[in-house]
């Protein structure tokens, strides 16, 4: 958190917070998918709620007693991380704590905050730990709780220690740390610790003296901006994709109304060429292309777009995957730690721009598709061959990486008084072109994009027509 002198926030209180029982796990060992990601900032995420109907005083003990709760279903968030002499990391539950710290911003009000065009630098504030790496864990905290009062509203920022959590894991604590608050005698959820999986390895990955570098820079000048696109617009686009292989003798109407059973599936459902948890058989491409794989591939040509690149520049389009239900036998829905695999999609930029929309989608859809159990196991021999830090950033100016999932259960958290008005993050892991997918707060298969951009391109992106024809209000 900044200085006093340089922030528009006020520090009221800072406190460790222990689980209220004893951990009854020694030690978890990082996986194949948890080590790369030491050289990643901690995941920082968090939601902004009205205030609350009794005095903040209250609300703050009342958080504080039931986040002591939570971190008992997860002692591996209150632990440390520890090299041992081999050279493998683990996490150490130990029960040393967590951070928590209350703010006061009360000059701020909700309006203020999400109404301007661009995101407030005033998020940055709302979440400690900033710019820490997931190697620090070693000395510091693995998570943290930071609760800053409004004007008339509450934000509760969360950050967690990425080589430690995934955006599932991550959302299962924060939900189950709301159910908490609400009241309940038992979880809906328990998280599951198991490390007999394929990403258990004794591959080592060595680290430079001192530990690693962020691996992008995190002082360029960038613009970030949230873009809501409802469900009627995501089924336009959806239509767009799929329109090659659907039109015929169906009506456009027909169309609209077999796509418009996709919606965001849930874990165990289907989405995203998954039914039932197992990868669809693309022969003939059977398997529709993605509502989120349509919002993507529009997302990837107008960003290509206003980057005005080169007709032969090869652009990147990395999309983050679950790899929970890629795998057979299946991991548990949840799986406490990182289950996530990286699949880039290539494509030059002139021929991108010179197609249509169902091409970039297809591509994306194929990869997408293809990403099964096989692929997952090949990716985790190819790393243990050759262990290496994951290489967060955009480094040919030509890259996009989305993050985070419309699928998350981003709104499905009431910490007593209602759901969020807003998910916000904070400034971990940003840099031109990363891009995170949240659901719609009305849900129904509505998708916030959050946008972080050099400025020149977002001004771009922002006067491209193809674009913001689907861009709607925040509901």
């Amino acid at each position: 958190m900044p200085s006093s002198s340089s922030s528009s926030v006020t520090l009221v209180s800072k406190s460790i917070i222990k689980p209220d029982q004893s951990s009854t796990i020694p030690k978890l060992k990082l996986s194949v998918s948890d080590l790369p990601m030491l050289s990643c900032h901690y995941i920082q995420k968090g939601v902004l709620l009205t205030y609350p109907p009794y005095s903040f005083h209250d609300l703050i003990v009342f958080l504080k007693q039931s986040l002591s709760a939570t971190l008992s279903h997860f002692p591996p968030l209150a632990g440390r991380l520890n090299t041992d002499p081999d050279g493998h990391v683990h996490i150490l539950c130990n029960d040393a704590g967590i951070d928590f710290l209350q703010v006061k911003a009360l000059h701020l009000s909700i309006n203020d905050i999400v109404s301007p065009q661009d995101v407030p630098d005033c998020f940055k504030e709302f979440f400690t730990l900033d710019r820490t790496l997931s190697y620090s864990g070693h000395s510091k905290p693995l998570a943290a709780v930071q609760v800053t009062e409004l004007n008339d509203g509450v934000f509760i920022g969360c950050t967690v220690n990425h080589a430690v959590t995934d955006g599932t894991s991550f959302w299962h604590f924060f939900n189950t740390f709301a159910e908490i608050c609400k009241g309940v005698q038992k979880i809906s959820k328990s998280p599951d610790f198991c490390r007999n999986t394929v990403f258990n390895s004794n591959a080592v990955l060595r680290f430079p003296p001192g530990g690693p570098k962020v691996t992008f820079a995190s002082d360029e000048p960038l613009r970030e901006r949230i873009f809501h696109f409802s469900r009627e617009s995501i089924l336009k686009l959806k239509y767009k994709a799929n329109c090659g292989g659907l039109m015929g003798k169906q009506s456009n109407s027909e169309v609209l109304g077999k796509l418009s059973n996709d919606g965001w599936k849930t874990l165990g459902g289907e989405a995203n060429g998954l039914s039932n948890g197992k990868i669809k058989n693309d022969t003939n491409r059977t398997a529709e292309i993605s509502s989120f794989q349509s919002l993507c591939a529009q997302l990837w040509r107008s960003v290509t777009r206003a980057r005005k690149l080169d007709a032969s520049k090869t652009t990147t389009f990395r999309m983050a995957v679950n790899c929970r239900p890629r795998l057979e036998p299946r991991l548990d829905a949840f799986y406490f730690g990182n289950a996530i695999q990286s699949i880039p999609t290539v494509a030059a930029a002139g021929e991108l721009l010179s197609t249509d929309l169902s091409w970039g989608a297809d591509l994306l859809h194929k990869n997408v598709i293809a990403h099964g159990d096989a692929t997952v196991r090949k990716g985790i021999a190819d790393w243990e061959r050759d262990p290496r830090l994951f290489p967060l950033g955009n480094f040919d100016g030509a890259s996009i990486t989305m993050g985070s999932s419309p699928r998350f259960p981003m709104y499905d958290n009431d910490f007593g008084w209602g759901r969020p008005l807003a998910i916000r993050s904070g400034r971990a892991n940003k840099f031109d072109g990363k891009i995170s997918a949240f659901p719609g707060r009305e849900g129904n298969g509505s998708v916030d994009l959050e946008v972080v951009l050099a400025p020149a391109t977002m001004t771009g992106l922002a006067n491209d027509a193809e674009f913001m024809q689907y861009v709607s209000a925040i509901v």
